[in-house]
């Protein structure tokens, strides 16, 4: 085994975890997972049977990561943030063929305790307010904060937020990484990748 998993851990066989990740108290993986490298799960986390993580992810406590849930690399879900897969549930109505894929593109940060709704997409680097509820897609890059969360910035894969307004045209240079960013309308791309 080239991972780590605390004892208290249940990691259902059949589980694919990858090189390097820690699985941490109380966690429950289930068989069908699919986990990648160097992954970080905290304690009390549960990962369903059709979910894939993504290498370099971190998953902070008390987070469960359902059916139809796909974490590109490096994304980054803050402590108690809540994924759905059922977008109109009952206890009474039995409703697991309706479950909505959701994706969470590269690098994106999902703040604590916010939601998101099934069925949407968080583009790559999005970063997303703690408690903010996303309940449609995610641009690229987009900072999104409120409920119903509501695009207010573009933030940098540093992590800091970007002086460029929501649309038109500019170019940013990141201090720190010397990536340049160039809005083009309503879309945000980072271009000496």
């Amino acid at each position: 085994m080239n991972y780590s998993v605390h004892q208290s851990a249940i990691v259902d066989v059949g589980a694919s975890i990858g090189e390097g990740s820690r699985i941490w108290h109380f966690v429950h993986v289930c068989a069908g997972a699919q986990i990648g490298k160097n992954c970080s799960l905290g304690q009390n986390v549960f990962v369903g049977n059709k979910v894939v993580i993504g290498d370099n992810c971190k998953i902070q406590n008390n987070v469960s990561v359902y059916d139809n849930v796909t974490l590109e690399e490096g994304v980054f879900c803050g402590p108690s943030m809540v994924f759905t897969n059922v977008y109109n549930p009952r206890s009474l109505i039995e409703r697991k063929n309706e479950y909505r894929d959701t994706l969470v593109k590269k690098g994106a940060t999902l703040g604590a305790n916010c939601t998101i709704i099934c069925g949407v997409t968080v583009g790559a680097f999005a970063f997303i307010g703690a408690g903010a509820v996303v309940n449609k897609s995610v641009h690229d890059y987009a900072l999104m904060v409120g409920v119903p969360a509501k695009q207010v910035g573009w933030m940098s894969e540093y992590g800091e937020q970007i002086p460029l307004p929501m649309e038109g045209d500019g170019t940013y240079t990141c201090p720190h990484s010397k990536q340049v960013y160039v809005l083009n309308g309503t879309n945000l791309e980072q271009v000496n990748k």
